[in-house]
């Protein structure tokens, strides 16, 4: 079995798919895009902006599921370019801080809706102390 993970902070999926699915202690987080909740359009500015956008859609996906970044066991980022590495390991930096979860970044040939970024994660909820 698994639970269906929704939030109204984070865009509504534009596929058939879900923001994310808990299996057991697990959360799978579809890869977010730097898409404005409130509008469905892709945020203006550079890839600094749309990377600030792609991981406040996904702390709004893994807040749904009452868990943070500290959570977080393995990232995935999606670059159009890899030049724009420095810029989205900056503001990847800012959001994670200290917690540093496994993590692969490859360079794709396109993303939906023209984003210039996507980033998925796997977090686990910690098991409790008895």
């Amino acid at each position: 079995m698994h639970e269906v993970i929704f939030s109204e902070r984070a865009p509504a999926p534009i596929g058939p798919y879900s923001q994310a699915v808990r299996a057991g202690d697990e959360l799978f987080c579809s890869g977010q895009i730097p898409l404005d909740p409130a509008t469905g359009e892709i945020v203006p500015g550079d890839v600094a902006a749309q990377t600030r956008q792609v991981l406040a859609n996904l702390l709004a996906v893994l807040g749904a599921a009452q868990l943070g970044v500290a959570e977080v066991v393995k990232t995935s980022i999606f670059l159009i370019d890899m030049n724009d590495f420095a810029s989205v390991n900056a503001e990847y930096e800012r959001v994670f801080g200290s917690s540093k979860p496994a993590r692969s970044t490859v360079a794709v040939a396109a993303l939906p809706r023209g984003a210039r970024v996507e980033i998925d994660a796997i977090a686990r909820r910690a098991s409790k102390a008895g």
